[in-house]
């Protein structure tokens, strides 16, 4: 067990929020620096719940979130230190913080029910290799464990260990929080409009839907578009991991023109 640090006031006020409900054997502490009104009602939630908080400085909180991944390092004066808790792996983010800090041109890849582990590692090479800024998997009906899975890291050749990954409880949710942050939805399907005539946004979500029966219905209807990948063969359609990477590869090669 090792210490989590969580940054972004809505990520910490909702890891409090499941402490309260639900308290487990894992201690929490606010460190905070000048107490606004955003954090003065996080601090009010976290005394609530019975959890420590002390006031340090700016730069005792730059020094903690030093080893963070980038997007995630901006703490806005407060961060919540969790220790008992299974470590988080450095390129495992929550969503809400990466949004934060979201860059103006980005690519999201969401994969809905996939759960073919060499799929999601061949998925993550993919998003590895074409500059994909974050992946995003539903915590159930996938293989969403991508750093225990050894299968998923030998087919994304070390891959996983890098592209920054997100592990949600509701999709339909997380692509609503991507169109709020202004990033418009692709969804992959056979019926789309043709790859080729396809723009794609400055912030780009595309959605892969599962091996077997494609995208779930109310992600279908949360899309802005859905496109198709044009072929000739005389079978029904590409591999999902085939797909994706050919996505990934239009979105990188127009994106740089």
């Amino acid at each position: 067990m090792a210490e989590n640090i969580y940054t972004g006031f809505h990520a910490v006020e909702e890891r409090i929020r499941e402490y309260k409900e639900h308290p487990a054997d894992s201690k929490l502490t606010v460190e905070y620096s000048k107490p606004g009104p955003r954090i003065k009602k996080i601090l009010e939630l976290a005394s609530k719940a019975n959890v420590e908080c002390r006031q340090v400085s700016d730069r005792d909180l730059d020094a903690s979130v030093a080893g963070l991944p980038e997007t995630v390092r901006n703490h806005r004066g407060i961060i919540l230190c969790v220790s008992g808790e299974k470590a988080i792996s450095q390129n495992v983010v929550q969503l809400d913080q990466w949004l934060s800090a979201c860059p103006e041109q980005a690519t999201v890849v969401i994969l809905d029910s996939v759960t073919d582990p060499h799929n999601v590692g061949a998925i993550i090479r993919s998003c590895d290799q074409f500059g994909a800024s974050l992946l995003i998997l539903p915590e159930r009906r996938s293989a969403s464990d991508v750093q225990e899975n050894q299968i998923i890291a030998r087919s994304s050749a070390g891959s996983s260990a890098w592209v920054p990954v997100s592990v949600v409880t509701n999709l339909v949710r997380s692509v609503q929080m991507l169109k709020e942050a202004g990033f418009w939805i692709y969804g992959a399907d056979a019926g789309g409009e043709n790859l080729s005539k396809t723009q794609f946004a400055p912030k780009t979500c595309i959605i892969m839907g599962s091996e077997g029966h494609g995208m779930s219905r109310l992600l279908s209807e949360n899309c802005d578009a859905i496109v198709s990948i044009p072929t000739c063969g005389k079978v029904d359609s590409l591999n999902v991991s085939v797909a994706a990477g050919v996505l990934l590869y239009e979105r990188y090669r127009t994106s740089r023109n």
